[in-house]
């Protein structure tokens, strides 16, 4: 038996780690479950750790096992970009990007950018994965993305932050919501309905904005309902299950029956970041950071 560790081991091991279970990650991998029960437990010894508990109802991952998964992740990830990359160059393009990016800014930032690299570097390929916050975050770490688009006050300190668009608030009621927008005076006559919310988990920051705009008006908001996606929130207002704020921008693209009041004359502001490695390698990168930055949104 060779004491020595492969990529077919990091690759097994990544396999059971996310699967939590021998049989999906052998049928995974395509290959036996006996051989690779015997890969893992090869690779244990050879580290001398033990990677999962294992009993008849489940499987999981010991401490150091949590540890390895997020350190393997991040190798095959940048692995595999870099074999994307060398492809991608050996056809005559010059790279790729990879977007993460939230639904407020396919509004207008997101399109923006991409027409602009089609434009200027057509031998760019971009892919797009819209996900929360957090989950942006975390894909940029371990090199999965090269950009994302957040609302977020800080991130870790490996990570650069630029803010690139500042929307107002508006307010979304049902079409027929007795009240007309000349009418509207303040927050405080919402104080009695429920509201809409982006869950907290998807975005920290908006959350705590929206109840900042209600508190600022003296109460604090009935959550009736979350979502992570503005098409659900909208389909809760147009069925009277409450109310919601959204960034502005959000108004558009979608037909249904609700209105918009824009909260013009209230400090908060949605925010909307990019987000990058610092010690990104991605050649293009820089290129297209160039292009986003210096454009007027």
């Amino acid at each position: 038996m060779s004491n020595q560790l492969e990529l077919r081991h990091f690759t097994y091991f990544l396999a059971v780690a996310e699967e939590l279970h021998f049989r999906k990650a052998a049928e995974k991998l395509f290959i036996s479950q006996p051989g690779l029960s015997r890969q893992i437990k090869q690779m244990e010894e050879i580290l001398e750790t033990q990677l999962f508990e294992r009993d008849k109802k489940k499987v999981s991952l010991t401490p150091a096992g949590h540890f390895l998964k997020k350190e393997v992740s991040y190798v095959l990830n940048h692995l595999t970009n870099v074999e994307r990359q060398l492809k991608l160059l050996g056809e005559g393009n010059r790279g790729e990007l990879r977007i993460g990016f939230l639904g407020s800014a396919m509004q207008e930032v997101v399109p923006n950018l991409l027409l602009k690299i089609r434009d200027t570097y057509p031998g760019v390929k971009t892919s797009l994965e819209e996900l929360s916050n957090t989950a942006q975050v975390e894909a940029v770490l371990n090199d999965s993305l090269d950009i994302g688009f957040v609302r977020l006050a800080r991130v870790p300190n490996t990570l650069e932050m630029k803010q690139i668009y500042k929307d107002t608030f508006s307010l979304v009621l049902p079409e027929r919501y007795p009240i007309l927008t000349r009418e509207f005076e303040g927050m405080h006559q919402f104080a009695d309905d429920d509201f809409i919310l982006f869950s907290q988990d998807y975005s920290p920051l908006y959350y705590d904005t929206i109840m900042s705009i209600c508190q600022d008006a003296g109460f604090k908001p009935k959550i009736s309902h979350k979502s992570v996606h503005a098409h659900t929130i909208f389909k809760l207002v147009e069925n009277h299950l409450g109310i919601a704020i959204v960034p502005t921008a959000l108004q558009n693209g979608f037909q249904m029956r609700v209105k918009f009041i824009e909260l013009k004359n209230i400090p908060q502001r949605a925010e909307l970041s990019v987000i990058w490695k610092k010690e990104q390698k991605n050649p293009v990168l820089k290129n297209c950071l160039d292009l986003l930055l210096d454009g007027k949104y």
